[in-house]
């Protein structure tokens, strides 16, 4: 049987959640099956730079970090569902992949 893999990936979490209620409500409504949302590793980008410009007094540091959240859903290959999901408002920031698998 065919499936949709949506993947979906932000920095922030709210979002994701967001998008993910949206696409269980269409998989309720519509009764395609649907695995997920399955977390995927937090990705953490990190960066550490210098406070002091021109390297004199203390060694003083500041920590930077950003975290990408992921997640993946499995959905039951339907033309209505699949429809229905193209339309689920995408929120600034929020990025989304969707791709049919066997």
């Amino acid at each position: 049987m065919q499936k949709a893999r949506i993947k979906l990936a932000s920095t922030e979490i709210a979002k994701i959640n967001e998008v993910c209620d949206y696409i269980k409500d269409i998989s309720d409504k519509t009764g395609v099956n649907m695995r997920g949302p399955i977390p995927l590793p937090t990705k953490k980008l990190k960066l550490t730079t210098r406070k002091g410009p021109d390297g004199g007094g203390t060694a003083t540091w500041d920590r930077y970090e950003m975290r990408i959240y992921k997640r993946v859903i499995d959905l039951g290959l339907d033309e209505r569902a699949l429809r229905l999901v193209m339309r689920v408002p995408i929120p600034e920031g929020l990025n989304i992949e969707i791709e049919m698998i066997e």
